[in-house]
């Protein structure tokens, strides 16, 4: 007899939470207002973390997790109320699935074949930045469409995928869908007048942490709604432009850069 065993991904309609240890994140978080005490308390680093919390952030459309700006007394973290019922949420979930696997378990149900198949389906993405959308329009060409979607905090992002893919995908007005971007897509611009680009999608922010490199360095640019966007950025680039922690700045990338999914 073939021995169950599972875990549960939390997911509100097409956002996807996260899993257990996303959630163990979250309520280390909340138990000890300290990044680096819940990375250790969950067998995380601290860079893993913090692109967890800024992934939870991004899907869910708004902040689960507050930080506060380091200064003499020390920052802090602390969870939103939307966090804390989401843990709330998951725990009672998972106790009812730990009580569905022992039965399938008890049962006797040989399910090997399937699980298979299954894992085939799971597909994950290299792809630096996942931010969640809703289409708000799709301007239709002979090739390709343009497909505009309202993210977090009110701001667009452009897409051009192909006419097919557009079918495929069963993108309409009102879906929601998951708009990928690889961080070297990403270009960081310095807000000022006189600057003009062909790139489509233009999001002002600011910086909330660089992470320099031997040769690139790693930038986050918050946005609007709690969004964070990663680039890679020469450290010659980070340095001629000023870039540091807190100073505005503009993720600029282009509507070919920009690969479209959908949760079914």
């Amino acid at each position: 007899m073939l021995e169950l065993d599972g875990s549960i991904w939390f997911r509100s309609g097409a956002q996807n939470w996260g899993g257990r240890n996303r959630i163990d994140l979250l309520a280390q978080i909340d138990a000890t207002g300290s990044i680096t005490n819940a990375a250790r308390a969950v067998g995380m680093s601290y860079k893993g973390a913090w692109d967890a919390i800024d992934a939870m952030n991004n899907l869910a459309g708004e902040p689960l997790v507050i930080r506060a700006a380091g200064g003499k007394g020390g920052g802090g973290t602390q969870l939103t109320d939307r966090a804390r019922r989401l843990i709330a949420t998951f725990r009672a979930l998972e106790a009812e699935h730990r009580k569905f696997m022992e039965n399938l378990t008890r049962a006797g149900v040989d399910a090997s074949g399937d699980i298979d198949l299954m894992k085939r389906f799971m597909l994950k993405t290299s792809a630096r930045n996942k931010l969640l959308g809703t289409v708000i329009r799709i301007r239709e060409g002979a090739v390709n469409d343009e497909i505009v979607l309202r993210i977090a905090g009110g701001q667009t992002l452009t897409a051009t995928i192909t006419r097919e893919s557009t079918q495929e995908l069963g993108l309409a007005v009102g879906k929601e869908a998951i708009a990928l971007v690889k961080a070297s897509s990403v270009i960081v611009g310095a807000p000022g007048p006189g600057l003009r680009l062909s790139a489509r999608n233009q999001l002002p922010g600011k910086i909330t942490a660089l992470r320099p490199g031997a040769v690139n360095s790693e930038i986050l640019i918050g946005l609007e709604g709690g969004i964070t966007l990663a680039a890679i950025v020469t450290n010659d680039s980070a340095n001629d432009l000023g870039l540091d922690v807190g100073a505005d700045a503009v993720a600029i990338f282009k509507a070919s850069s920009v690969i479209l999914g959908v949760l079914d």
